[in-house]
């Protein structure tokens, strides 16, 4: 069964720092690119990060660049948004993403709450 499953999602305070993680069953996670979304109320779905399936090329949207890092193990088919110096505009659920030409397979989501 395919699956993809995030954890890591939490209450955290303005410049704190939450450390996502996506694990990966069903599919050959390691030929896959991988990737993080977000979506806040109310607002569309958006592109956060991307990672190649090696792990060596990583891109980022403006918003978090600097800020967010996304890493991946092949070894333990996981992905990782480590998110620091958070800010609530950054508040939503968070979704795993992977693709592989034409195919591609979705998390459930974690919530990630920025608030004092």
């Amino acid at each position: 069964q395919v699956q993809l499953v995030e954890s890591g999602g939490g209450l955290v305070q303005p410049g704190g720092s939450l450390r996502l993680s996506c694990a990966a069953s069903g599919f050959t996670f390691s030929s896959y690119v991988m990737s993080w979304y977000r979506q806040a109320p109310e607002n569309e779905r958006e592109w956060v990060a991307s990672i190649s399936s090696t792990g060596g090329t990583a891109s980022y949207a403006d918003s978090v660049k600097g800020r967010f890092s996304i890493s991946r193990d092949n070894g333990k088919n996981t992905v990782y948004l480590q998110m620091n110096s958070l800010k609530p505009e950054v508040t939503g659920v968070y979704y795993c993403h992977g693709r592989e030409g034409f195919s591609q397979r979705w998390g459930q989501g974690t919530q990630v709450t920025v608030s004092s």
